[in-house]
């Protein structure tokens, strides 16, 4: 029985697998040297290369989120890489780390372009399960 399912399902499989590759393409470059700012535009980052993967660094932070970083361990919030060792993970989206200042703490993450003007940061933890995300937007 499971052999005919295998044999029923191997071939659209096969098929899918190959054909993926080439209907996505390659993933975009990242948009290198620019600005983004997180939904409460209490912080800005800046998406640069960082030894051969892409990087955000903080750029400007308020003195709240300033504070809130001190509180939680992290002294200098501005020059923090919050967006660590990105890789391309599929068009638009990259895979690396994601650092939260406030509690001093890396997770997996990726982030997303989304029409040239935002970017979606998702950070998770136990394998994914549970996630937290925000969209940035880009400052002009």
């Amino acid at each position: 029985m499971f052999g005919k399912i295998l044999r029923a399902i191997l071939p659209a499989f096969v098929l899918f697998s190959l054909a993926s590759p080439a209907s996505a393409g390659s993933p975009p470059d990242a948009p290198i040297a620019s600005e983004w700012r997180n939904p409460s535009n209490s912080v800005h980052v800046r998406i640069d290369n960082c030894g051969g993967a892409v990087c955000g660094t903080v750029t400007w932070a308020s003195d709240k989120a300033i504070a809130d970083a001190r509180r939680g361990g992290t002294n200098q919030l501005i020059g923090t890489r919050l967006f660590r060792d990105l890789k391309p993970a599929g068009p638009g989206k990259w895979s690396g780390k994601v650092f939260v200042p406030d509690i001093r703490q890396t997770f997996s993450g990726t982030i997303q372009f989304q029409d040239g003007d935002k970017m979606v940061g998702k950070g998770c933890v136990l394998f994914g399960i549970i996630c937290k995300a925000q969209t940035w937007s880009r400052v002009r």
